[in-house]
């Protein structure tokens, strides 16, 4: 790190941080006690083409602002559960960028392990840069670097069809900044061998896919999946050539503000498909860069010895969505005549949607010769909401200030949260580190356990 100056640029009013990276120079800054290098483009991409990698900068490249988020239409759960979870956050429908956060001080010989983000919000929702996803507790607490990427979603990102616009464009995007990552990281203080990727719910999703996709080998060697939704991810092409076919009735060139509109239109024709409708937008398989369905187990039983997996899930997983989500709250309707939601309902979709195919996954990859480590939170609030989908976030990032007011947890004191936040994070920065070898279970948090090749 070259010398600091104080600065006030965009809100930013820190003194600036100099790194030198095959990208170019990169002006950062200092916040409180850990650096930052935010809102740094990857990619370029123009409306509903694959991302183009961005060259090498000749001019001092001003990582001072946090990355813009795509633009979205406001995911109604987020906001009643979670405190303000998009505030202040700019869109842009060019939103390939990335954030990175580390230590202050890094000894010029330290290779520190990296952690990629990869945000949730059903695909179409969230931003590396949220505030709800404040990187900086784990980094101070555990001396890793982490990389929040942001990357298009819904319309933009996750919806194609053949002869039309390209298919999985969001995950292209992931592709294109773990590439930017791989080959600048070291700059940073990073250790391009050792970088995990994690991610929950659609990011998450995206993680476990990123380990097939045509493009990604050898980005990463390490990941955390959790709670992905991985039991209403297969069968979907019917679902998507419907609504393909309304979504190509806004012109590709039509202005920003019809596309993000037409989203929820789109996403009606989904609704007749069950949980699949409860989550319209996801991958598509057989389009660039995922194989076909059929040989999806193939795949990843092809790719089990190049990574080394943690996947987990909530206890209580389906308690954030019955009643919330048009898709699970009919199938809670016919399932219980009425609006009362059991115990046994939560439990039969929190194994359909995420434990049951969460375990097939993990015994899969274990089978195929990889590393696995299966893991249950059970931590929350004495609520509707204990050990709920999303439930770790709070322990995992953010703040005091982004989590303490969230509904989520209404019902606790941040002095009861904070400790369980220690333990999840030394938890997770444990496996970035040095994989499942030092992993234990903490009573009344999460429970591990460790699946090994027979």
């Amino acid at each position: 790190m070259a010398g600091t100056a104080a600065v006030r640029r965009s809100g930013i009013d820190q003194p600036h941080i100099r790194w030198t990276a095959p990208a170019g120079e990169i002006i950062g800054w200092e916040d409180d006690d850990v650096a930052r290098a935010t809102g740094i483009p990857y990619a370029t991409a123009e409306r509903f083409k694959e991302p183009v990698p961005v060259e090498p900068s000749a001019e001092p490249i001003e990582a001072l602002t946090w990355s813009p988020a795509c633009p979205q239409v406001p995911m109604e759960i987020l906001e009643k559960l979670l405190w303000q979870p998009d505030a202040g956050m700019e869109e842009d429908e060019h939103c390939q960028h990335l954030s990175i956060t580390l230590p202050r001080e890094i000894g010029p010989d330290e290779r520190l392990p990296v952690m990629v983000w990869i945000h949730g919000g059903s695909y179409t929702a969230g931003a590396g840069d949220a505030h709800v996803f404040d990187t900086s507790p784990l980094v101070r607490e555990q001396r890793v670097i982490i990389v929040s990427i942001t990357y298009r979603l819904g319309l933009f990102g996750y919806l194609g069809w053949e002869g039309g616009r390209p298919a999985n464009l969001g995950l292209l995007d992931q592709i294109a900044a773990l590439r930017w990552i791989k080959t600048n990281i070291a700059s940073f203080g990073g250790d391009p061998e050792n970088i995990t990727v994690f991610g929950q719910s659609a990011g998450a999703d995206a993680v476990a896919h990123l380990m097939i996709a045509e493009g990604a080998e050898g980005l990463f060697q390490k990941a955390i999946i959790q709670s992905a939704p991985l039991g209403i991810m297969r069968g979907r092409s019917r679902m998507s050539a419907l609504m393909a076919r309304e979504a190509a009735k806004t012109a590709d060139d039509a202005p920003l503000a019809e596309h993000v509109g037409a989203e929820e239109r789109v996403a009606r024709w989904a609704l007749p498909f069950g949980l699949r409708g409860a989550m319209p937008f996801g991958v598509q398989y057989g389009f660039s860069p995922l194989p076909p369905e059929s040989e999806l187990e193939e795949a990843w039983e092809s790719a089990a010895r190049r990574y080394e997996i943690m996947i987990g899930h909530t206890s209580r997983e389906a308690s954030l969505f019955t009643g919330e989500v048009p898709g699970m709250h009919s199938f809670a309707q016919q399932l219980t005549l009425g609006e009362k939601l059991s115990e046994t309902l939560i439990g039969s979709l929190t194994r359909r949607i995420y434990s049951d195919p969460c375990h097939e996954f993990a015994a899969r990859h274990a089978a195929a010769g990889g590393s696995a480590v299966e893991y249950v939170i059970s931590w929350g609030p004495e609520s509707h909401y204990r050990g709920a989908h999303t439930i770790e976030l709070p322990l995992l990032l953010g703040s005091r200030g982004a989590w303490e007011k969230a509904a989520l947890i209404a019902g606790t004191v941040w002095e009861d949260v904070e400790p369980q936040g220690m333990i999840l994070r030394s938890l997770w920065a444990s496996f970035a580190r040095s994989g499942a070898a030092h992993l234990q279970s903490f009573e009344g948090l999460i429970e591990f356990s460790q699946l090994t090749h027979e």
